[in-house]
């Protein structure tokens, strides 16, 4: 598995990271050893039956790195270029930003390798509950919390909640995070993390003494992310000069 993970140029990029802050704080190899290489890695297929009489298998990956701290969390995305070493990046960088503000969880990241607008709505929901039905031995309100990602939203999640509640018997809307308000979901998650991107934006003028009112800002990317970052440093005083989205 180690030699599959350094294939990635994602992930040896995590790894050099980590080498270098291990040798900073002279981690011994013992501990380098358990916190470096992920906990569990999960690979299944995931055949759709589309709506074009065709059968198509896609592949889904979770990889949970650590659980020293608790569960683990992390995001589900949908694009064509997810692949395992990214998707063991992801979940190692995830560790890390839990650790660093005091967060009781381990890192987690998950995808599955499809272009979610090149599906119908209804082929959508199937390969979603699919996914969940493989994922449910693996994920948990106190095992794993998934969370919407590139090419997810909350209606995603409600899927992947409902999917899981049928399994257990009863309501479960502890197993996933950016779901629905009506079923459970936090005032203000959609916008939050592109108001983090706003904010970081305006402390980085200030650390360098740019006014903001003179800022000039190109944004590459106008999902949930890019579109609410966007709103909040225009409101703030910035000229948005260029935007770019996929398509």
């Amino acid at each position: 598995m180690k030699d599959l993970l350094l294939h990635s140029p994602v992930f040896r990029m995590a790894a050099e990271q980590f080498d270098a802050t291990a040798d900073f704080l002279n981690l011994p190899d013992t501990v380098r050893e358990r916190t470096k290489w992920p906990r569990r890695v999960i690979s299944v297929a995931v055949p759709l039956a589309r709506e074009n009489g065709h059968t198509e298998v896609y592949y889904g990956f979770r990889v949970q790195h650590h659980f020293s701290r608790g569960p683990t969390k992390g995001g589900l995305r949908y694009h064509p270029g997810v692949e395992l070493g990214e998707v063991a990046a992801l979940a190692m960088w995830r560790s890390w930003k839990c650790a660093r503000v005091g967060l009781p969880y381990g890192g987690a990241k998950g995808g599955i390798a499809i272009d979610p607008h090149t599906l119908t709505p209804h082929e959508l929901e199937t390969l979603t509950r699919r996914f969940a039905q493989e994922m449910i031995p693996f994920i948990g309100p106190d095992i794993d919390v998934m969370a919407p990602d590139m090419g997810t939203n909350e209606q995603v999640m409600a899927w992947i909640a409902d999917t899981y509640s049928m399994y257990a018997g009863r309501p479960v809307p502890g197993i996933i995070t950016g779901k629905p308000i009506i079923i459970g979901g936090s005032l203000g998650r959609v916008q939050a993390t592109g108001l983090g991107v706003a904010f970081l934006a305006e402390r980085a003028l200030n650390a360098v003494d740019i006014p903001f009112e003179n800022a000039r800002v190109i944004i590459q990317g106008f999902g949930n992310v890019g579109s609410v970052a966007a709103r909040r440093l225009r409101a703030d005083g910035a000229k948005i000069i260029g935007l770019s989205d996929a398509g």
